[in-house]
């Protein structure tokens, strides 16, 4: 009997033994590749598709860059993702800096706070010259990335910024602006958002028309935030590719804001691009379901305790220390670059991390310096490293050249459109 035992113990000890050097080599394999991810984005511009460092600016310190500097934003007692050392860390060659502004506020005043946000790219570029330039074109690109500096696009996130008015978005074009997101997170007078009440069933006539003259002046028709019947749409009317600057695949994550595969699809068929991103709850389909049964809890309790915010307080923290949030992982979003690479191939994939946009990242993931170890990890999943190529430059200058034709052909063919949004009433 003791000999049995023995040999049970030592056979226990020796399946522990196993199972922890696998847990290594996991951690391991992905590090022996990270030379060589590092190689590869040395090679190409790495383009993140979506930051929010101009929000922050705004928000912390009203855009003086005497009271922040961009060459160290860790000592901040809240820090953010994003600064100069770090960027170089991560290899960026080209970021696409966002032009947030509040999709609630009213239009006319976004017009005014967007026009203060593409300021702030420009300052930023202006203040330091050794690091940004300011990128117009795919040829830009290149020629920066060659210089040794990270090439600064500027893409507007939400058609409100517009005011119903194509003159506007003309004179955002004129200012730099390469892409805009069609909605942000609430549906306009034109366009239906993601997460919010549908009003047009996708694209109104109007709406067509701003697609029309974006594909006309050569500005990205962004389709993250939109509802997927605007994602449609829009696929159907543009004549440039288009693209999803910080999206995920819905087919893992049931999140309203990710891409169905059939418009996965389309994208394929259009020539356009998917940028990952690293929102938490878009990546983990697990995050997503805690946090929707932490807010059925909370109104459970707001109900039971109407006006009693104390009570509402204590209950909600007494929840929180029993119930941990799953985190998710850089694996998770490799395997939305799976999913997309199996539906639709390599060609039509780009990141978008939305750091500075977001309060908490994956695990692996926590700030810009990070990119290498995704590109490690793809490698480690057996992505050549011309898919690597792709994905992290290729494909969207490939998308910016295509937009760049169009544009050429279409100002040898159109006036600029004098359509306004009362023509449709």
């Amino acid at each position: 009997m003791l000999k049995k035992l023995f040999k049970g113990l030592l056979s226990a000890l020796f399946i522990t033994s196993l199972l922890g050097t696998a847990a290594v080599n996991a951690q391991t394999d992905r590090s022996v590749y990270l030379e060589q991810a590092i190689e590869i984005l040395e090679s190409v511009p790495l383009f993140d598709g979506h930051n929010d460092v101009p929000w922050q600016y705004r928000n912390r310190v009203d855009y003086k860059f005497s009271e922040l500097d961009f060459y160290d934003t860790t000592h901040l007692d809240n820090p953010m993702h994003t600064d100069i050392p770090r960027l170089r860390e991560g290899r960026v060659g080209a970021q696409w800096w966002s032009v947030y502004v509040s999709a609630n506020i009213p239009e006319n005043e976004a017009v005014k706070q967007t026009m203060e946000q593409i300021d702030f790219v420009h300052q930023l570029v202006e203040k330091y010259p050794d690091h940004f330039e300011l990128a117009l074109t795919a040829d830009d690109v290149e020629r920066i990335f060659e210089d040794g500096k990270i090439a600064s696009l500027i893409g507007m996130e939400g058609g409100h910024s517009i005011a119903n008015s194509l003159a506007v978005l003309r004179m955002f074009h004129e200012l730099g602006a390469r892409y805009m997101t069609i909605t942000h997170s609430r549906t306009l007078d034109w366009a239906d958002a993601a997460g919010d009440n549908p009003r047009h069933d996708g694209l109104t006539e109007f709406g067509e028309e701003v697609i029309r003259e974006m594909n006309r002046l050569g500005m990205l028709v962004d389709l993250s935030h939109v509802a997927p019947a605007t994602m449609r749409d829009a696929i159907r009317v543009s004549e440039a590719p288009v693209m999803f600057s910080h999206s995920n695949a819905l087919a893992l994550t049931d999140h309203p804001r990710n891409v169905p595969d059939d418009v996965l699809e389309m994208t394929a068929e259009n020539g356009g691009v998917v940028m990952v991103t690293f929102v938490e709850t878009f990546t983990s389909e697990e995050r997503r379901q805690f946090f929707a049964e932490r807010a059925a809890y909370q109104r459970k309790v707001e109900y039971l305790n109407p006006g009693r915010t104390e009570v509402i307080t204590q209950k909600m923290a007494e929840w929180d220390a029993e119930n941990e949030a799953p985190k998710s992982t850089l694996e998770q979003v490799a395997d939305h670059i799976d999913h997309i690479r199996d539906l639709i191939g390599v060609d039509y994939i780009g990141i978008g991390g939305d750091y500075d946009g977001i309060p908490t990242l994956p695990l692996g993931l926590e700030d810009v310096s990070t990119y290498p170890d995704l590109f490690a990890e793809l490698l480690k999943r057996g992505y050549s490293e011309e898919d690597l190529r792709k994905i992290a430059g290729l494909n969207m200058l490939r998308v910016m050249r295509g937009a760049e034709e169009v544009s050429e052909r279409l100002r040898g063919e159109r006036e600029p459109s004098e359509v306004i949004i009362s023509d449709f009433d």
